[in-house]
């Protein structure tokens, strides 16, 4: 773990608010394909992306999170939704332990989320 060089760090490792994003997508990510082999559903691929909006000000604490969640399979989008919503509401101990006011969107194979999670 390190910090920026233009704040005195080396820039040699991962920073902590990374670490948190990864923490979260890893959490949900587990989350979901837990989820889907519950439904009997499989992908045959699964990746995710992860992207933090920051305040300017200092704190500088996230504002907004957006997941990019990357299937392949025979996956019906409302089961994927629906596995998505339950890691958000139920299970993801990262995202419930993270401020609660904090805005969270996601897209699937590139195509934006239109009901809310």
């Amino acid at each position: 773990m390190d910090a920026a060089e233009d704040v005195g760090g080396q820039n040699s490792g991962a920073r902590p608010t990374e670490l948190l994003l990864q923490a979260l997508a890893g959490c949900t990510g587990i989350d979901i394909v837990m989820i889907l082999k519950k439904m009997r559903l499989e992908p045959l691929t699964f990746r995710m992306e992860i992207e933090g909006t920051r305040a300017e000000e200092h704190p500088k604490r996230f504002t907004h999170y957006h997941i990019h969640y990357l299937l392949e399979g025979e996956l019906p989008e409302d089961k994927v939704v629906r596995a998505i919503r339950l890691s958000k509401d139920t299970y993801c101990s990262v995202y419930h332990s993270l401020n609660a006011s904090i805005e969270v969107s996601y897209s699937i194979n590139g195509v934006q989320g239109q009901q809310k999670v």
